[in-house]
């Protein structure tokens, strides 16, 4: 059986910033990735708005940097899952992949979440291509173009109204008659005059070909089958946080998301900490992810160092 006096569990801007800073105060951390190395910011291309880059920088470009700065200042990261955790025990119990079994005096839970998809194959085929479920994050790239939203709660409208302050035209999928967000957020959208709501709709498919989206075809509850011209699909139907490892010891709010005590990264366990996407349900952005992950590893070492 190994043992770390910290252990991180997630790969992307959250844990690889922790990394850093915990290895640059000799605490020795050993990361494990996850399924998904380099967390979100990998399904989209080009990232502009990361500071320090000029004309943008490729999102695998940008998370290999943090991977391998974490690596030279003496993270020891690991590809692999951790599929169970005991936070009832002292040090805490982790399984990786099934197989193994790792003990951490602290650990700093960087799971992120995972976008909710409509799980269309046309869906997976376009994404990244035209294809996103972060309008901050890629709506810059389709300035003067015209645009579809899915979705009919608060999040869809503020990225619909995001969206239509860089958009010629943005309609707006929703598959009931109306909106499930709050009557602020429906003023802000119907007193958007570039916005058009396609109301009792749900997308069939996403059109594209070998340059990305080209369109969306979409069914009315009457049946009536229609396509309407699009060069980007954004979906906003909601997030799914990863805190379904430590959710048995963890608070979590009626979300799911990981709730932290106050600006820290304090759980409700002592020698717990979370950081980036999984206790997040406003910004998740790389930029906040990072500097959660700092946070999580300055309160990790003031933790340890007691």
């Amino acid at each position: 059986m190994e043992k770390t006096r910290l252990l991180i569990i997630g790969g992307g801007p959250a844990g690889y910033t922790a990394g850093i800073y915990a290895s640059r105060a000799g605490l020795e951390p050993v990361l494990y990735e996850g399924p998904e190395p380099g967390g979100q910011l990998t399904t989209t291309t080009l990232v502009e708005n990361y500071p320090g880059f000029a004309k943008g920088v490729d999102s695998l470009t940008l998370t290999g940097a943090m991977r391998e700065q974490a690596v030279n200042v003496g993270t020891q990261i690991r590809r692999g899952i951790i599929t169970k955790a005991d936070l009832s025990v002292r040090p805490f119990r982790f399984d990786v992949d099934g197989q193994s079994v790792i003990e951490a005096d602290a650990v700093i839970i960087a799971t992120g979440a995972t976008a909710k998809y409509l799980g269309l194959p046309s869906e997976r085929k376009y994404r990244g291509q035209g294809v996103s479920a972060c309008a901050t994050c890629d709506g810059f790239f389709y300035r003067k173009k015209d645009v579809a939203v899915v979705g009919g709660g608060d999040t869809a409208c503020e990225e619909a109204t995001y969206l239509a302050g860089l958009c010629r035209k943005v309609y707006m999928i929703v598959r009931r008659d109306v909106f499930r967000a709050s009557e602020a957020m429906q003023k802000r959208v119907f007193g958007t005059p570039n916005i058009e709501i396609l109301w009792n709709c749900n997308t069939r498919e996403v059109l594209g070909d070998d340059s990305g989206v080209t369109g969306v075809r979409i069914e009315r509850k009457d049946g009536e089958v229609f396509d309407i011209a699009v060069d980007g699909f954004f979906l906003a139907i909601g997030h799914h946080p990863n805190s379904d490892l430590v959710k048995e010891w963890v608070e979590i709010d009626a979300n799911g998301y990981i709730v932290t005590d106050g600006c820290s990264s304090h759980t409700n366990v002592e020698g717990v900490f979370a950081a980036g996407d999984v206790q997040d349900p406003h910004y998740r952005q790389a930029i906040n992810a990072a500097a959660s992950g700092c946070r999580a590893a300055l309160d990790a070492e003031k933790y340890l160092k007691k």
